[in-house]
């Protein structure tokens, strides 16, 4: 039996709260990088199958903004954070202070491109922090690079060595907003943690599953 069957409730609310760990330290460097209050939660924590990380994007020919990353150390793996392109836009807006600024626009500002790398990068490390601190796993994040693609294309690409031995990753809803904005909606994303083979298990042996 894979481990993706074993897991229960108890073992998604652990990620959750790790998730929500993550989400409140990089709600602290968000609202210290901007100047302003910022509000980060983690709804849902998932285990999802390939097909199901598609359809969570919005099918293979959406087109995205994501943040890509590899996992070094204890269990190396690759992280994606994805969002929509007018919730990418939405966010950089606030923190580059460009109200026309659009992913759409053709080719975006080299400002925004960064601004939405440096996001990625604060959610990405707070995520990893809290899982290394929860698991006292050793995880180092690579430098993120950032793609506006269709979701098929940018998720296809971490797929290529995992998907030879696992069929599932784990997916960390996002969402964020500006607190002292009283109009503001939450920008939702998702984060895929995407293990390599063998660190699926290792994470859950870490967090007390064994086979």
């Amino acid at each position: 039996m894979g481990y993706e069957q074993k897991i229960t409730s108890m073992h998604l609310d652990i990620l959750k709260e790790i998730g929500n760990i993550g989400a409140g330290h990089a709600a602290t460097a968000l609202s210290t990088l901007l100047d302003r209050k910022i509000d980060m939660k983690v709804p849902h924590v998932k285990i999802v199958s390939f097909d199901e990380m598609m359809e969570m994007a919005g099918g293979a020919d959406n087109v995205v903004v994501s943040v890509f990353l590899r996992i070094e150390g204890d269990a190396p793996g690759s992280m994606f954070f994805l969002l929509p392109l007018a919730q990418a836009s939405a966010f950089v807006k606030l923190m580059i202070h460009d109200e026309h600024f659009s992913f759409e626009a053709s080719p975006p500002s080299e400002l925004g491109l960064s601004a939405m790398q440096e996001l990625g990068n604060i959610l990405s490390g707070s995520y990893l922090s809290s899982l290394s601190d929860f698991t006292q796993l050793n995880l180092l994040p690579s430098v993120p690079s950032l793609s506006i693609d269709m979701a098929g294309a940018i998720i296809g690409f971490g797929l290529i060595e995992i998907s030879q031995v696992s069929d599932y990753a784990i997916v960390i809803d996002t969402a964020l907003k500006e607190v002292t904005a009283e109009d503001a909606e939450f920008v939702n994303g998702h984060f895929f943690l995407l293990p390599d083979p063998d660190s699926f298990n290792i994470i859950f042996q870490s967090l007390g599953m064994h086979e």
